[in-house]
C-alpha cells in the first residue's frame, strides 16, 4: 500500500503536466479494493439472510408437523369415544334382551313343565357365557388396536426426530463450508 501510493505520488510529482491522470487512477485503484471488500461483506450479509430464511422455513415446517400430529391425535380420541359409545350401546341392548327373556319365562312359568323351564334357564346361561366371551374378545381386540396406534405414534415421532437429525447434519455441513471459506479468504495469497 505504501510503496504503491508513494510511487504514484512520486510519479505525479515528477511528471506533473505530462500525465495528469495518475493521481485519479491511484484513487480509483484504492476505491476499487474497498468496493470489492464491500461486495464481499454484502454477499456475506445476503448469505446470512438466506440462512435465516431457511431456519424460519424449518421452524414453520416443524410447527405444521406438530399441528398435524395434534389433529391426528384428536381424530384418534374421537374414534376411541365412538368405540366406547358403541360398547355402551351394546351393553344396553344386551340388558333389554335379558329383561325380555325374563318376562317371557315368567309368563310361561306355570304352563311349562319344570324340566322345560330348567332347560330354558340352562340355555340362557349358555348364551350369557357366549356373550361374555364375545365381550372379552372385543376388549382384547380393542387392546390390540390401542397397541397398534401407540406403535404408530412412536414411529411418527421417531421419524420426526430422524428428520431433525438430518437437518442438523445439513446445517453443520453448511457451517463447516462457511468456516472453510473464511479460512480460505484469511489465508495469505
Amino acid at each position: 500500500m505504501i510503496s504503491s501510493y508513494s510511487a504514484s505520488e512520486e510519479s505525479h510529482d515528477l511528471c506533473q503536466g505530462e500525465e495528469g491522470g495518475s493521481e485519479s487512477v491511484n484513487e480509483n485503484h484504492m476505491e476499487g479494493g474497498e468496493g470489492e471488500r464491500e461486495r464481499e461483506r454484502e454477499g456475506e450479509r445476503e448469505r446470512e439472510r438466506e440462512r435465516e430464511r431457511e431456519r424460519e422455513r424449518e421452524r414453520e415446517s416443524g410447527e405444521r408437523e406438530r399441528e398435524r400430529e395434534r389433529e391426528r391425535e384428536g381424530g384418534r380420541e374421537r374414534e376411541r369415544a365412538r368405540e366406547r359409545e358403541r360398547g355402551r350401546e351394546g351393553e344396553r341392548e344386551g340388558g333389554r334382551e335379558r329383561e325380555e327373556r325374563a318376562r317371557e319365562r315368567e309368563g310361561e312359568g306355570e304352563r311349562e313343565r319344570e324340566g322345560e323351564r330348567e332347560r330354558g334357564r340352562e340355555g340362557g346361561r349358555e348364551r350369557e357365557r357366549e356373550r361374555e366371551e364375545g365381550r372379552e374378545g372385543e376388549r382384547a381386540r380393542e387392546r390390540e388396536r390401542e397397541g397398534g396406534r401407540e406403535g404408530e405414534s412412536e414411529r411418527e415421532r421417531e421419524g420426526g426426530r430422524e428428520r431433525e437429525r438430518e437437518r442438523e447434519g445439513g446445517r453443520e455441513r453448511e457451517r463447516e463450508r462457511e468456516r472453510e471459506g473464511e479460512r480460505e479468504r484469511e489465508r495469505p495469497t
